[in-house]
C-alpha cells in the first residue's frame, strides 16, 4: 500500500483540522490520513496518507468533487506537493 507525504497550506488550520472533508472523500476509497501542522504556526499542514490504490487517489483528485472539498477546506491548490513512498 503506497504511503503519500502531501503538504500544502491553507487559509484556517483550525478549520482544516476540524473538516470532515477528507473522510467524505477518502474514506469511500479506503485512504486513511494522519494530519499535522507546522509548530511555527503558519498556514503549512501536511498528511500522512495511507492509499490502497494510487490510480483511484490520483482520479479522485482530478474531479469536481475533490476541487470542492479542497476549496471548503481552505486549501491552496498551488501549494500542494505530494511526495510518494518509494
Amino acid at each position: 500500500m503506497p504511503t503519500l507525504l502531501i503538504f500544502h497550506e491553507v487559509d484556517d488550520v483550525e478549520h482544516w483540522l476540524k473538516s470532515p472533508k477528507r473522510e467524505e472523500v477518502f474514506g469511500p476509497l479506503g485512504i486513511t490520513v494522519r494530519t499535522f501542522t507546522d509548530p511555527a504556526k503558519s498556514q503549512r499542514v501536511g498528511l500522512i496518507a495511507e492509499v490502497p490504490d494510487l490510480d483511484a487517489f490520483q482520479r479522485i483528485m482530478a474531479t469536481p468533487e475533490a476541487a470542492e472539498a479542497m476549496k471548503f477546506d481552505g486549501v491552496r491548490p498551488d501549494t500542494i506537493l505530494i511526495l510518494v513512498e518509494p
